[in-house]
């Protein structure tokens, strides 16, 4: 239950401190960069870090239940109603928080492909489950990079409205293959009975099964708005 932990005071974070993001934006990307670099360098062991630092950025990182549990907020801000509070609340840093949580799980990409993929290589025999882990994460790295950059206010002015939307739009197949790439990661573990495992699979489901059903609901809601202007202008 560890995400729903993170995912809760992500949340809360994210209200308390949009002021200070939207007021310098690069600060908090250089802030992580440097917890990534951090990460990455104490657990390759080429930075001494104490352990409680060591272990808050393990906790943190290691699983990318930081940067996912912001993914999570910039999809949820968009399954909101437009006329929110939430949604008016939060949408200001949307690109923010996408990009801050793009850094960090860069962290999570580079210490798995320095050494859980060689160790998986090595081992000759993949797991299915793993295998298919590894192949969308893959296609998640491509969509990372291309949502990530178009993130940023100077790339997005020079692109067109409708490009830059339609680009926009593959941030619902990257969340749904991160969805994806989390189940397929998990579940040899709880198939096999282990309890974290189980956990995280349950923790995980809860989230992204929230914000389905939100964003659904929104989609209906609009289509029904769309249906009753016509009939009006119609008449």
């Amino acid at each position: 239950m560890t995400f729903l932990i993170v995912f809760a005071c992500t949340v809360v974070a994210v209200f308390l401190m949009k002021p200070a993001i939207k007021k310098a934006p690069a600060a908090w990307y250089v802030a992580a960069t440097v917890l990534m670099a951090l990460y990455v360098s104490g657990l390759q062991g080429w930075l001494p870090l104490p352990v409680p630092v060591r272990s808050t950025l393990f906790l943190l990182l290691q699983k990318g239940f930081l940067a996912v549990a912001l993914f999570a907020v910039v999809m949820f801000i968009g399954a909101f109603p437009r006329d929110g509070r939430p949604r008016k609340h939060l949408m200001a840093i949307r690109a923010e928080l996408s990009i801050i949580a793009c850094i960090l799980v860069c962290g999570h990409i580079v210490v798995y492909c320095l050494s859980y993929v060689p160790l998986v290589l090595e081992a000759g025999i993949i797991n299915p489950f793993v295998a298919v882990g590894l192949a969308v994460a893959a296609a998640i790295t491509v969509l990372l990079i291309v949502l990530g950059v178009t993130s940023f206010g100077s790339v997005k002015v020079r692109m067109s409205k409708q490009a830059w939307v339609k680009v926009q739009k593959w941030a619902y197949v990257f969340f749904s293959l991160t969805y994806a790439h989390v189940l397929a990661m998990l579940l040899p573990s709880a198939l096999g009975g282990g309890t974290a495992a189980v956990q995280s699979v349950a923790a995980y489901t809860v989230v992204f099964g929230v914000y389905a059903v939100l964003r659904v609901a929104r989609a209906l809601r609009e289509s029904e708005g769309a249906v009753s202007k016509v009939s009006a202008h119609r008449f």
